[in-house]
């Protein structure tokens, strides 16, 4: 017996099987026009220039005593004292950096612009400078120090906290901006139409507009992260240098430069494997991916 409906397509009777030979077939990329020799001429050298000084670096690794140097007792502890603080701060960068990025992408504080320019006054301000800053306001003598000591007994100079501190005030700018840059490129229409599917504000927030700068956060935590770890000046000023408390990496192989150069080598070359795999992290897809969530927020929102 023969029907007379029309019999559908074969890509609508078989969805998958046509949603894979799609994916099978090559991607064309668009093909890129070459640079004018006028650019390639001095772009080749500062190409050079920049990585030049790190090859230099892997060449001059003390080789089979990497493993015994970093395992030295001295050089472990202030990899395992740049390694936490590091990681704390991050965390204090996104619990703080996050709601500041909001205000500012929202013009919600009163002179926008100044407020822009002294957040991120710390990103282009020598790092020792930021160490003096922070003396000024929390050391024993500082305009809030003084009080916590009279008041509490607390005194945060020249402690692992008073890292945590340094690395986080040197670092936050950077999760501001990206998170910041990240809300601006959201579509207001999103939060718009959670928020007549009868989400509160706190709720598109937290299910919308959240996920969709997710990887925004994301990368700005994992900059966050890697300035904190080879954060220097602001950390030996406020922080001081003390063996087991607050000798971090960058203040470790700056002292150990003087006595012993294949220490410092040792050392440089973990920040530099660290900073490398940082950086790369953030080319990944895995960032791009979180912004899917967004669909899933208003669903939800609609759902409540």
């Amino acid at each position: 017996m023969t029907s007379d409906a029309p019999r559908q397509p074969a890509a609508a009777r078989y969805p998958r099987a046509a949603a894979g030979s799609r994916r099978a077939e090559p991607r064309r990329r668009a093909t890129r026009p070459r640079p004018p020799l006028a650019l390639a001429i001095p772009g080749v050298p500062a190409l050079a220039f920049l990585v030049a000084p790190f090859v230099a670096l892997v060449a001059s690794a003390p080789g089979g005593e990497m493993t015994s140097l970093l395992d030295d007792g001295p050089a472990a502890e202030a990899l395992w004292l740049s390694l936490r603080p590091a990681s704390l701060s991050a965390v204090l960068c996104v619990v703080l950096g996050v709601p500041l990025a909001w205000l500012l992408a929202h013009d919600a504080l009163p002179l926008p612009g100044l407020v822009r320019a002294l957040v991120t006054m710390p990103m282009v301000l020598p790092p020792v400078v930021g160490g003096v800053a922070l003396l000024a306001l929390l050391g024993r003598r500082g305009l809030l120090g003084e009080h916590l000591d009279a008041w509490f007994g607390v005194q945060l100079p020249f402690t692992t906290a008073a890292v945590v501190v340094a690395q986080t005030f040197v670092a936050l700018p950077f999760l501001v901006i990206s998170v910041d840059a990240a809300l601006r490129a959201v579509d207001p229409r999103l939060a718009q139409v959670a928020a007549s599917l009868g989400g509160s504000r706190w709720y598109v927030f937290r299910r919308v507009t959240l996920p969709v700068v997710a990887p925004g956060v994301a990368a700005g935590a994992v900059l966050a992260f890697a300035r904190a770890l080879g954060e220097f000046g602001a950390t030996i000023t406020f922080a001081g240098n003390f063996p087991g408390v607050t000798r971090t990496m960058p203040v470790a192989i700056y002292l150990a430069l003087e006595r012993d150069r294949a220490t410092a080598v040792a050392l440089s070359l973990v920040l530099v494997a660290v900073s490398l795999v940082v950086l790369v992290a953030l080319r990944s897809r895995w960032l791009g991916g979180l912004a899917g969530l967004a669909a899933r927020g208003v669903e939800m929102a609609g759902a409540r």
